[in-house]
């Protein structure tokens, strides 16, 4: 079935469509359509819908319903998310599946509601405390808001791990015509021996973050750094266009690279050699696509970082390349986006030199 909708309501309907049971969230500007969905059509799923009394209860809450075996979302938007990093960190801790949507918004402090991408530090690295992961996927499509659902929801079951949608207020309010299958899930691939279900016939579960014992923490910890090593290696997700001739390679995620993409192919169309990488999942950061990419012979290879903040994503590039190929950045935040016109001139300044 085709549909015209907006990408707040695709990300709802596609949590739904995923066999989420719960949902807890708290109003906050540009994701309020979220919660505003999800108060209508959550209880007509059978599921439970709650508006929280601040983003602190919501995020607990989640806690508290994954750890009983439903699956369990919260969203909200960059101020609101950092006021949940103590509940996610706890989430991460337990080893509880969940899936938490940021809808980013300019930053910092309270900022604006206008897009940006200026919390890729706070999804990819942690922002909470301990040694934890989020598995990060960003959308750029409305199709894939709504499809990223329902792999978010996977993927945080598969490895018992918190994951994070990241978008920003342009993917969030952009409508779009997607295909979406109404066949909501009631019966989810992945056994929960953990859940808190009841323990008669079994021993009872616990399910905590907490470790008195001398040496039970740091071992714990060694399981998790296994467990993130795992993702690390199967979970790297990326998309790639006209990389095999390319002699320089624009770098940009989210709604960010539908511009980059528009700025390639004008590019493509007077000749020049552009291609685009567009990293899908943020964390695990897909370091084998940027491996892969070759120079060709007789020619050069350049890559320019494109995001609307001002190089948070640009390290993990640098990183990723170990030095090989020069990396250069453009980037605006607090609401500014870099528009096609501006990463063409950037672009042929580039190959120019």
């Amino acid at each position: 079935m085709k549909v015209l909708i907006s990408g707040n309501e695709a990300i709802a309907e596609g949590a739904i469509q995923a066999g989420c049971s719960f949902y807890a969230g708290y109003p906050i500007t540009p994701q309020n359509e979220i919660p505003a969905y999800m108060s209508v059509h959550m209880p007509q799923a059978g599921g439970v819908f709650i508006q929280a009394e601040s983003e602190l209860a919501a995020i607990n809450m989640v806690y508290g319903a994954s750890a009983t075996g439903v699956r369990s979302m919260t969203s909200s938007s960059s101020p609101g998310v950092s006021l949940k990093q103590e509940g996610i960190s706890y989430i991460a801790g337990a080893e509880l599946p969940a899936v938490i949507v940021n809808i980013m918004r300019g930053g910092p402090g309270l900022g604006n509601i206008a897009p940006s991408q200026s919390d890729y530090f706070q999804a990819t690295h942690g922002g909470g405390h301990g040694d934890y992961r989020l598995i990060v996927l960003a959308p750029a499509t409305v199709q894939e808001a709504y499809d990223f659902m329902s792999l978010g929801f996977s993927l945080a079951e598969k490895y018992r791990n918190p994951a994070m949608i990241l978008g920003d207020g342009m993917l969030a309010q952009m409508m779009e015509p997607i295909n979406i299958k109404k066949s909501r899930i009631k019966n989810q691939k992945y056994a929960r021996p953990w859940a808190l279900t009841g323990c008669r016939g079994r021993k009872p579960n616990i399910v905590k973050s907490f470790y008195m014992q001398e040496g039970d923490l740091e071992k714990f910890n060694l399981h998790l750094q296994e467990k993130y090593k795992t993702i690390e290696a199967q979970e790297q997700r990326h998309e790639g266009l006209f990389l095999d001739d390319a002699e320089i390679v624009l770098v940009s995620y989210g709604s960010m690279s539908r511009i980059a993409k528009g700025a390639v192919q004008r590019l493509r169309e007077k000749g020049k050699k552009v291609g685009l990488l567009r990293p899908v999942s943020l964390w695990p950061f897909p370091k084998k696509a940027f491996g892969q990419i070759r120079v060709h012979p007789g020619g050069r290879l350049k890559f320019l970082v494109i995001e609307m903040s001002y190089g948070q994503m640009l390290n993990d590039v640098k990183l990723a390349l170990n030095c090989k190929y020069p990396v250069e950045f453009l980037g605006r935040a607090g609401g500014g986006i870099p528009t096609e016109d501006e990463i063409i001139k950037r672009t042929l300044s580039l190959l120019s030199r």
